[in-house]
């Protein structure tokens, strides 16, 4: 109920905000009780350090509007009372219940809004995290939301719904009496900021360039394996410059979360597919998430977007090991002994690692004096399940000093990807019962529904099944990279070709005497 009682001896005002859970939220009512008794003031409902320590900084801001708390005794309740309430936003419904109670604010001058904001002590009002799943809550609960003026372009994306922004207290408490009026934020995106580096920055490695061109087009995680300085680093971070625009939804989803951990640019609204590249020493919790609060990972940071891991037998072997299950469903659940938190992890896996500890094997003047076998050691760094994840493991070579030094016209990342964007669209013409229409995600149901095998193709499949010892899942991945390279050819029917060329980035020798 949103009713407000006052008596001399027991006042009472109701706000709402919301607590998280990933990027979930739950409602939460802040119900304010004054009664005679000594003056103190207690916030109780599960609060943890940082709320509990609000009600100093409410204080505060109060006084520098020349209000004070009254001399009786002030109860708030954040209800539902057994769910932890984290984080500083809760300051501002706190403040505005307050006021409600003392009669310094109409009793339904906040009643249909959802409330969030940390204060200083001057009575400003400051960021929070969060702000754009909290609107999105607001808008379906038909309510309307106030929040900080730095977070009012974030909340405005929220759909069709009232927006009030507010740099202060004061100017907030002059809103809501009607003697002001703060303006809604306007909704303008600015230009889209380029993908990243350019294709045409690179020489040679016309076959690196060909697989990330596949790669793109279907979402296939790609693993390359090379010297140093063959430029492993410098192909991945190209990658994100091939791929297609963000979706509405898919923008606002990847907003989400970064939402939650206070990164969402200037725009309140993450418009580019975002690159992540964690150092390999990042901890499981660092990718996957977790830690106090259960905050997203690089998995999730990279979600709709391209998570590169350089060094990649650098990584723990538990680390990498717990990027498998979110490899396959698209999403992490980090459980607690309280809760289970759900987060969105769909990401294009791109890696890079060296052949051996120096990095040299394939070069018999620099390769250290251990090779052959520090090779079968380092790649044993890396588990057989994680790199079945892989859709190809390509194998690239140093380059010669004439392809440096040689002017080329290379092709720049637009030509590329208005082949890649041409793909997808002849994929969705010719497969349109295909719910999605990157290949890396077709289900084995998919596969068996969309992609017809000759009789060619099925005896070479066969031999290869039986050549390099392919698991269902391998088996599976090769279909899914050959309708690729068909989808970017054009073709409608999957030739021996274009097998042929997937099973060749598909390089089982490199690994095959680590994992058997």
């Amino acid at each position: 109920m949103n009713d407000t009682s006052y008596s001399s001896n027991n006042i009472q005002a109701l706000t709402y905000t919301v607590s998280f859970r990933g990027i979930e939220t739950v409602t939460v009512s802040v119900q304010v009780h004054i009664s005679n008794g000594l003056p103190a003031m207690a916030i109780v409902g599960l609060a943890d350090k940082a709320v509990a320590e609000s009600k100093e900084r409410v204080r505060a801001a109060l006084s520098s509007l020349g209000l004070s708390l009254p001399a009786k005794r002030i109860a708030v309740n954040l209800a539902p009372a057994d769910l932890v309430k984290e984080g500083a936003h809760f300051d501002l419904p706190i403040a505005l219940g307050l006021m409600t109670a003392m009669g310094v604010l109409p009793a339904d001058s906040v009643a249909d809004y959802l409330v969030l904001g940390e204060l200083s002590l001057d009575g400003s009002v400051q960021p929070v995290t969060g702000t754009l799943p909290a609107a999105l809550t607001a808008a379906a609960q038909n309510k309307r939301i106030i929040c900080p003026a730095e977070n009012g372009l974030e909340a405005g994306w929220a759909g069709q719904i009232d927006v009030v922004a507010a740099s202060s207290l004061t100017q907030l408490v002059n809103h809501l009496r009607g003697t002001q009026v703060i303006a809604a934020p306007e909704r303008k995106l600015p230009p889209s900021p380029p993908a990243g580096p350019d294709m045409a920055e690179l020489k040679g490695q016309q076959t690196a360039r060909r697989v990330l061109e596949i790669a793109a087009a279907g979402g296939h995680h790609l693993l390359m394996v090379g010297p140093p300085g063959a430029g492993k680093s410098m192909l991945a971070a190209r990658l994100p410059s091939l791929l297609p625009d963000l979706t509405p939804a898919e923008a606002l989803e990847t907003t989400m979360i970064h939402s939650i951990t206070g990164s969402v640019p200037a725009s309140g609204l993450v418009q580019t597919r975002l690159f992540r590249d964690p150092h390999h020493s990042a901890s499981m919790a660092a990718l996957v998430g977790g830690g106090t609060k259960a905050w997203p990972g690089e998995i999730s940071k990279a979600h709709n977007g391209v998570l590169f891991l350089d060094e990649l037998a650098e990584f723990s072997r538990q680390a990498l090991d717990s990027l498998r299950q979110p490899l396959e469903t698209g999403e992490i659940v980090i459980a607690r002994a309280n809760t289970h938190v759900r987060y969105p992890a769909k990401f294009q896996l791109i890696a890079a690692m060296n052949p051996c500890r120096c990095g040299y094997l394939s070069d018999p003047a620099r390769a250290c004096t251990k090779a052959p076998d520090c090779a079968r050691n380092y790649m044993a760094r890396v588990s057989g399940p994680m790199l079945d994840r892989f859709d190809l493991l390509l194998d690239i070579e140093a380059l010669e000093p004439i392809e440096l030094m040689t002017e080329s016209a290379a092709e720049t990342s637009a030509e590329v990807r208005d082949r890649i964007a041409a793909a997808r669209r002849f994929a969705g013409h010719h497969r349109p019962e295909t719910a999605l229409h990157l290949n890396a995600k077709l289900s084995a149901s998919d596969i068996q529904k969309d992609i017809e095998l000759t009789d060619t193709v099925q005896a070479l499949l066969t031999q290869a099944m039986d050549k390099q010892n392919l698991s269902a899942r391998g088996f599976h991945k090769i279909l899914r990279f050959a309708r690729t390279i068909a989808d970017l050819a054009g073709s409608v029917e999957l030739d021996r070709i274009h097998v042929l060329e997937a099973l060749s980035y598909r390089r089982y020798f490199l690994f095959g005497a680590v994992n058997g």
